[in-house]
């Protein structure tokens, strides 16, 4: 019998991680992040315990790895959407409702996500976060941010200030409030991406412009210049 090669090793290993992943995200939903266990999520793989090991330094790394590699395919799931976005300013749009959609559908699994890179050990960088952050950082590339690199990170830290307080406990933001701040700083049209009501519940920061004045409804496919919006808005 002939050894596998490279690739089909490198399809199992892919294969036995996503179920490492997949396993964790369930379970943490389920149970939450004290009461679940390495042992458990390695059953609910079917996988060996020394694969976390191999694969991950502990519990924490693991978790993280499995939200991140959610919040990609989400993302990618909603970019890759029909129909296809017609310009950037779809493509942001529908970046921004992703991340705060999961919010809303995954709290107890945000929530963790969230206290964990906010302790001491912090944020862990791993590929499924570079896959993420590669798909951010291309969202505002293609809304037309002048330099992504910069703007990437801004974007990131808006959208984690919007998941904490979509997140907190006892005092929850709507998620339609935030979405109208988040569309407003990127100047964009409230019914693009996935508005999350009727007109009537739109609330009053989406009408307004970024200087406070009431904002027309644009025609379709017309955008402000990047330019103008950047002085605007102060950079």
């Amino acid at each position: 019998m002939s050894p596998r090669s490279a690739s089909v090793n490198e399809a199992m290993r892919q294969r036995s991680r996503d179920r490492l992943l997949q396993a964790t995200v369930e379970l943490v939903e389920e149970r939450g992040y004290e009461a679940t266990t390495l042992a458990d999520i390695t059953r609910r793989a079917g996988s060996a315990r020394g694969l976390v090991s191999y694969y991950y330094s502990g519990k924490r790394a693991l978790v993280q790895s499995a939200v991140h590699r959610l919040m990609n395919r989400e993302l990618a799931a909603a970019l890759d959407a029909e129909p296809p976005a017609e310009d950037g300013e779809e493509v942001l749009a529908r970046a921004i409702d992703a991340i705060l959609g999961l919010t809303v559908t995954h709290t107890k699994l945000m929530r963790t996500h969230m206290s964990l890179i906010l302790a001491d050990e912090g944020f862990i960088r791993c590929p499924e976060q570079q896959r993420l952050a590669a798909l951010l950082r291309e969202s505002v590339a293609r809304w037309g941010a002048q330099s992504p690199e910069e703007e990437y990170p801004l974007l990131r830290a808006l959208l984690m200030g919007a998941t904490v307080a979509l997140l907190l406990p006892g005092a929850p933001m709507p998620v339609a409030r935030l979405r109208a701040e988040l569309f407003q700083r990127y100047g964009l049209d409230w019914w693009a991406g996935s508005p999350p009501g009727p007109q009537e519940h739109r609330p009053e920061a989406a009408r307004l412009g970024p200087g406070g004045e009431p904002a027309r409804e644009p025609a379709r496919g017309e955008h402000r210049d990047r330019g103008e919006r950047d002085d605007h808005d102060g950079g």
